[in-house]
């Protein structure tokens, strides 16, 4: 049975689950708190929030019931939560590649995937900060929460139980890879439109086309197709 855990206030639930791991026998286990004071994001990113205003979730699923590879269970990750924001905000949300979820061209969601070995048992940790309440943010910032996007507000504990549950219920049946890729590309964030990538240090307009199945992305640039892994590129947005 899946289980959810809440602490007031942590560095990072991603950090934090492993202690849960060690006493507790379930397949599922997530850890929650609308407090977390060093959150982690992609490649060493931090991710920052407010207290009280978002949501830290991480849940720790046994990789034993998993066939995919680990690009794929990212994409259906983000696949998963973007359906979930989508029916609860009834608005088009979209995914940034590789996993950054978009409302109205702001992120909303970060989301961080690690594989960890804790008491002889392999889990895909799956941390995903949400902002729901926040209204401030910095100027410059791509970042903007459900509530300033939709202006809907939500609560916080009512918002957690039922991710949780959604979340749990779509990893115990998983689609085909054929089917993963074409909702990830179906949902990503720019596709066939004209947008600004700096590589290299240089900017040039290319068209993002899709995302292959070893979780590179094909954009149509200046100089042709080509094909990048995270970090190789920037989308400016």
């Amino acid at each position: 049975m899946p289980q959810l855990f809440y602490l007031k206030e942590c560095p990072s639930t991603n950090d934090e689950i492993s202690q849960f791991l060690l006493y507790e026998d379930s397949d599922f286990i997530a850890l929650h708190t609308f407090n977390q004071t060093k959150g982690r994001g992609q490649y060493g990113n931090v991710w920052s929030s407010t207290a009280e205003k978002n949501l830290a979730y991480t849940l720790a699923v046994n990789t034993r019931h998993f066939m995919l590879s680990d690009f794929m269970f990212n994409y259906y990750t983000a696949i998963v939560i973007r359906d979930f924001l989508a029916n609860l905000t009834e608005t088009d949300v979209k995914i940034k590649w590789p996993n950054d979820i978009i409302l109205k061209s702001k992120k909303i969601v970060g989301i961080l995937i690690e594989k960890k070995k804790i008491n002889q048992q392999n889990y895909f940790i799956i941390g995903a900060g949400i902002n729901i309440l926040q209204e401030q943010f910095d100027a410059i910032s791509n970042a903007g929460s459900i509530l300033t996007q939709t202006g809907k507000r939500f609560d916080l504990n009512e918002f957690t139980l039922n991710l949780h549950e959604f979340l749990c219920q779509k990893l115990t049946d998983i689609p085909s890879e054929q089917e993963i890729m074409k909702l990830f590309n179906q949902h990503l964030f720019r596709k066939d439109e004209i947008s600004v990538f700096e590589v290299d240090k240089r900017r040039q307009n290319g068209i993002i086309r899709f995302s292959d199945e070893k979780g590179e992305i094909w954009i149509e640039l200046e100089d042709g197709l080509r094909s990048f892994y995270h970090k190789q590129i920037k989308l400016l947005y």
